[in-house]
């Protein structure tokens, strides 16, 4: 249960973007365009806007009452808080696109990441969704086209995140986050999502 709970946390759906930066970084450098001695620099300001923010969203949101606990295991509590982070990738998308013209194929990536993120936040409205699964499968929809750009560079990589997926799917499982049909509709969706999106945009 204790190695579910770290699972759960380190793999958690809003380190997404800055596992998919770091990664990026350090096995396909040419589609990031950093230099290496920026990276980490850059993967700093990705957690910062991709993670921190959210996460100072929930905070507030836990302060005022409006959630329960961080957890937020009832779907209905999700709705609010899921819509807000919606709204702050979104915006990141956008700031990347209009203002932030470092690399285009990167901002390509935020656009998948910030339709994944939207994607939960609908499917909420009807279903509890696995979003740890969703966002796994959704990077596993990513970087298994990028390695026909990267001409296989990120075969490894991309083996390791499937295994990540698989873990964080088991991890959810135990911890009784979710039914089984949760978890499996989260990673297709995510799958879908981001492969649909790699196909569209690149």
């Amino acid at each position: 249960m204790r190695a579910a709970q770290i699972v759960s946390i380190v793999f958690h759906p809003l380190l997404l973007t800055t596992y998919l930066a770091a990664v990026i970084g350090v096995w396909m450098p040419s589609l990031l365009l950093v230099r290496p001695e920026h990276l980490l620099i850059f993967t700093a300001f990705i957690f910062g806007i991709t993670f921190v923010l959210p996460v100072l969203n929930l905070y507030l949101f836990h302060q005022y009452g409006m959630i329960a606990s961080w957890k937020m295991e009832s779907r209905n509590e999700r709705i609010l808080p899921f819509i807000f982070i919606s709204i702050v990738y979104v915006l990141i998308a956008c700031l990347f696109v209009y203002k932030v013209h470092l690399s285009v194929n990167f901002t390509k990536l935020l656009l998948i990441i910030a339709a994944l993120v939207v994607a939960s936040t609908v499917a909420t409205f009807f279903f509890k969704v696995s979003v740890h699964s969703l966002s796994w499968w959704g990077i596993v929809g990513i970087v298994l086209p990028l390695n026909n750009v990267a001409g296989g560079m990120l075969i490894w990589p991309t083996a390791f995140i499937i295994l990540i997926a698989g873990l964080v799917m088991s991890a959810r499982l135990k911890l009784n986050a979710h039914t089984l049909g949760e978890v499996m509709v989260g990673g297709v969706m995510g799958f879908a999502v981001s492969f649909v999106g790699m196909t569209i945009l690149f």
